[in-house]
């Protein structure tokens, strides 16, 4: 039996109209997460490009065909921008227009007029390309994330495989050989899409929910400024940690920073220098320590780290590749960046707690500043 391209065009059509509405009103009003956001703009753009191949075999023809590879391979590099949304910024705006671009110039070299296949090979590339580069940032999330992400990624790796063999047997036979026309022609390939766009559409609005919710608790525990723990998740989290240190016995370090001269700062140069001052600190922090370390800010000009298994010596270290980063940063108006002083409180296998080790730091702090700012001092271990 021949499928009938037209008419399963039309149903994907309606199809991916259906699912952009209700993953609009259920996914991205809810939700307003990113990733929601980049499938409804893929939706709707599948929707048109789907649309723009039923003026096959009309005079507009001439427009209509590279117009839906351009809009379909834009819809794909929108799947694969929602995909990294999950994990890591949007790609750039070259890298989202460079593919549908290149097949729209590529379509309209290969007169499109007469040619219902213009532009057929570099359009196959790319969606290949945008739907294996989905999959990709699928499979890199952290397996803390939700489940649904397994399914998700294995039909992204499925539909860049597709496009891989739709290309091949088209670059070996042509658009009307035997073999793709029964296994990869345009009836099949809308077919298979349109049943797999509503199989995974369940497991969209997860991860919807899912990144909605961890940026909820990313507000909740992280500074708004400096992106660094904030005080309350700091104390929390240290607390936590502290109790693992005492039960396997292990050292550690607790370190207190103060920006030296900090108000200077902001009443010479402005909130704004102040600012900057802030985050290139928390940058420089996040340049030098460990993933498994901890590092908040603790108020106001001051920071908090909590380094599990590392010595006063390595923690003092630590401090002076801090401040090596934060010496080769320049404001934007090439003032340099305010000194750091520290006080560190080593961690032994004693019974103080959290509060205690916290003051001895701040002691050793206020040390440091007496003795003239920009320097370390170590604070005694607690019995």
């Amino acid at each position: 039996m021949q499928l009938d391209t037209l008419t399963l065009r039309v149903a994907f059509a309606i199809v991916a109209f259906t699912l952009a509405l209700l993953f609009y009103f259920a996914a991205y009003r809810s939700t307003r997460s990113p990733y929601s956001a980049w499938w409804c703009v893929a939706l709707t753009l599948f929707l048109a490009g789907s649309a723009s191949y039923l003026f096959n075999g009309t005079p507009h023809q001439v427009w209509a065909n590279p117009l839906g590879n351009c809009l379909l391979v834009a819809g794909a590099a929108c799947v694969w921008a929602g995909a990294r949304s999950l994990r890591a910024s949007r790609p750039r705006s070259w890298q989202l227009a460079a593919g549908p671009a290149v097949v729209t110039v590529s379509s309209a070299f290969e007169n499109p007029g007469v040619n219902i296949w213009a532009g057929g090979a570099v359009f196959l590339a790319l969606m290949s390309l945008m739907l294996g580069l989905a999959s990709r940032e699928l499979w890199r999330l952290e397996p803390g994330y939700s489940r649904v992400r397994i399914p998700l990624a294995i039909a992204a790796a499925f539909f860049s495989a597709y496009y891989s063999c739709r290309l091949i047997v088209y670059l070996g036979e042509g658009p009307d050989g035997r073999i793709f026309v029964t296994y990869f022609g345009s009836a099949v390939t809308t077919l298979v899409t349109m049943v797999l766009l509503v199989v995974v559409s369940f497991s969209m609005a997860a991860l919807s929910s899912e990144q909605q919710t961890r940026a909820l608790r990313a507000v909740a525990t992280q500074d708004g400024l400096t992106g660094l723990l904030n005080r309350a998740a700091f104390l929390d989290l240290a607390s936590d940690e502290l109790q693992r240190l005492r039960h396997t016995r292990a050292l550690g370090s607790l370190i207190l920073a103060d920006l030296d001269h900090f108000k200077a700062v902001n009443d010479t140069y402005g909130h704004a220098a102040g600012d900057t001052a802030l985050q290139s600190f928390a940058a420089a922090c996040n340049g030098t320590v460990r993933s498994t370390d901890l590092v908040g800010r603790y108020g106001g000009e001051e920071f908090i780290f909590l380094l599990p298994g590392v010595s006063p010596d390595r923690a003092e270290a630590i401090t002076k590749e801090i401040n090596r980063h934060l010496r080769a940063v320049r404001g934007p108006d090439g003032s340099r960046m305010p000194t750091v002083s520290y006080g560190i409180a080593p961690i032994g296998h004693g019974p103080s707690g959290l509060d205690e080790l916290i003051a001895t730091a701040d002691a050793a702090l206020y040390e440091a500043k007496s003795q003239g700012r920009n320097r370390t001092v170590r604070g005694l271990p607690a019995p």
